[in-house]
């Protein structure tokens, strides 16, 4: 069996000898220049691109957090103007209520309701008027201050 099973071995040893001759010089096969070369440079190229990126996403980020703080500022803008306004109306209405119960006459009354009525209708078109001019202003600085955001983001990623 010794015999056989050496036999065997040697057989297999010679079927296998071209594989393995070849993995022997494989192993020491030299790759040449130019193809180190080409890695290098695609490896460079790759780097490169992903610092491009990195930079063009960084540049994403401050124009939205550019946009979004001016929208909390805008935001916090409108909330103090809401606030003043509501106190002022609560003033007003104080004030209105005190004048109404100076009145002397049912007629007097009339006349201060009548004036008072009057200053509030005045009040919300001069609102109305400056809440549409706010507006106006806020829609086209946005839409300018987007403009610019993108014009420096795609011009220096293109």
């Amino acid at each position: 069996m010794t015999t056989e099973t050496n036999s065997v071995l040697n057989s297999v040893k010679e079927a296998f000898a071209p594989v393995t001759e070849a993995f022997t010089k494989l192993q020491n096969l030299e790759v040449p220049e130019a193809a180190r070369e080409f890695v290098k440079k695609q490896a460079e190229a790759a780097k490169t691109r992903a610092a491009d990126a990195y930079a063009g996403s960084e540049k994403v980020t401050n124009v939205i957090e550019t946009a979004v703080a001016g929208s909390v500022t805008e935001a916090a803008k409108i909330s103090r103007n809401i606030q003043q306004a509501l106190y002022q109306d609560a003033e007003a209405f104080f004030a209105g209520i005190d004048k109404l119960a100076s009145a002397k006459s049912l007629s007097e009354a009339a006349q201060i309701q009548s004036e008072l009525v009057r200053a509030r209708g005045e009040l919300f078109v001069s609102r109305a008027k400056a809440t549409t001019e706010y507006l106006g202003k806020l829609v086209t600085d946005g839409a300018k201050t987007a403009q610019d955001n993108f014009a420096k983001v795609y011009s220096k990623t293109a």
